[in-house]
């Protein structure tokens, strides 16, 4: 199992039946394909999607059903499709139950940087800042390093998508809440010891020494 699916498939325990759930482009669209036997959930997409289903396979991917990333998607019976003010009214409205992001950095106060590096050219914000800000649960989902480096960081050098404590980060390597008293580490990963953990992460955690493994969808 690489990385990425650990990540989806622990990801997927987080959410609940009959749910609103909105999914960030990239890792993150990857949890719907490791939902539990038997929950269903409504997963939403910015541009206007109520009821995306999992990737479709090769050959039946169809132009006119994408994410807001513009990646293929399948839709479930009884999916909706509704204009951008309507997507965006439910994000800002606080009616998302969950958002699962991607991150480029979290901080020890648990504050999120993903939509830009600077220097590089970006197509815009979407709807990063907005989800942050709007949803009841936000969990990041992300690789622990890129290139050699902790993405979990004691302050972001990249610009903040929102100055709101994210619920939860999801790695291949942990599962860590921001708490008020710091970076609490939840879970290891598969065959991962805390030592590892603590080597891998730029910030200061909070490493209870029996944290349990974390169990997969």
């Amino acid at each position: 199992m690489d990385a990425k699916e650990i990540i989806a498939r622990r990801v997927a325990r987080e959410v609940r039946p009959g749910s609103l759930v909105n999914l960030g482009i990239g890792l993150p669209s990857l949890v719907a394909n490791h939902l539990p036997q038997g929950v269903n959930v409504f997963f939403q997409a910015e541009n206007g999607v109520i009821g995306l289903g999992a990737r479709p396979p090769e050959g039946m991917e169809d132009e006119n059903l994408t994410d807001a990333g513009g990646g293929f998607v399948t839709a479930v019976p009884g999916a909706a499709s509704i204009d951008s003010a309507m997507s965006f009214g439910l994000i800002r409205g606080g009616h998302l139950d969950m958002t699962v992001l991607g991150g480029l950095q979290v901080d020890a106060r648990g504050y999120l940087a993903n939509w830009m590096v600077p220097g590089r050219m970006v197509p815009g914000m979407g709807g990063a800042m907005d989800l942050v800000a709007g949803a009841r649960r936000v969990l990041v989902a992300m690789v622990h390093t890129a290139r050699g480096e902790s993405k979990i960081v004691p302050e972001c050098t990249l610009p903040l998508t929102a100055t709101r404590r994210v619920s939860l980060i999801v790695t291949e390597l942990a599962v860590i809440e921001p708490t008020d008293a710091g970076l609490l580490l939840r879970e290891r990963g598969p065959g991962v010891d805390v030592e590892t953990i603590r080597a891998a992460t730029a910030a200061q955690l909070i490493t209870p020494e029996d944290a349990p493994e974390m169990v997969l969808a």
